[in-house]
């Protein structure tokens, strides 16, 4: 049997020219991608884990309307829309007491954060940096609406976690996250490549796995 021919340098050279114009490619795009999400995911982190030095004094802002009365009258005859069937006392508004609402108060009445009772609505606004809520009498149709601003940093913090931010920056962070797995898989790649050139590479790599594994193993009970 003839032995298996040697690979030619110049294949091993085009194969190697290959993938790093296409890693570097794909690494440049995707750090475009996520770099000002990974700049405030950064910052966050940071402000979340010294919560305690950043103070912030909350301000409350108290707002009172009158609902029409024929708006009103709309509450009592419909007596909302059950949301789900087993929703308990969270109904939807009728359309055009929300539309009020929306276009005079700037409220926006999410399906399922509206309670009613036999004497008032309750509505939940939760929103990152803060929160609020709505009442509405039904005797009197006297609207009360509270709104607490915790600031900029907590608001920021909320849009780290995610919380009560709604669908749409839900989805930034789901694509956020992949564009930053592919620019880390794609640096992973490109240090494989370059890493008979340096020999600090996998030393490097090897402590920073090595670091938080520790860390996580000797002080977190």
């Amino acid at each position: 049997m003839s032995p298996a021919p040697a690979t030619h340098p110049a294949s091993a050279q085009q194969r190697r020219a290959f993938w790093l114009k296409h890693l570097h490619q794909w690494h440049w795009v995707s750090a475009a991608a996520c770099l000002v999400g990974m700049i405030l995911f950064s910052l966050t982190g940071f402000t979340l884990n010294h919560a305690s030095w950043i103070s912030a004094k909350p301000a409350v802002k108290v707002a009172t309307a009158q609902l029409p009365a024929e708006l009103l009258q709309r509450l009592h005859d419909s007596g909302g829309t059950q949301v789900g069937s087993a929703a308990g006392n969270a109904r939807e508004l009728p359309l055009d007491v929300a539309r009020w609402l929306a276009r005079n108060l700037s409220v926006r009445a999410q399906p399922g954060k509206t309670e009613w009772s036999d004497d008032e609505i309750y509505l939940s606004l939760p929103r990152p940096g803060g929160d609020a809520w709505l009442t509405i009498d039904l005797a009197e149709g006297r609207i009360t609406h509270e709104v607490t601003d915790r600031g900029f940093i907590s608001y920021l913090n909320d849009l780290h976690k995610g919380r009560n931010t709604g669908a749409a920056w839900s989805l930034f962070i789901d694509v956020f996250a992949g564009a930053a797995l592919i620019f880390a898989v794609t640096g992973l790649f490109l240090l494989k490549l370059h890493a008979a050139q340096r020999s600090a590479t996998w030393p490097m790599v090897g402590l920073g796995l090595a670091l938080p594994l520790l860390l996580a193993i000797l002080f977190i009970h």
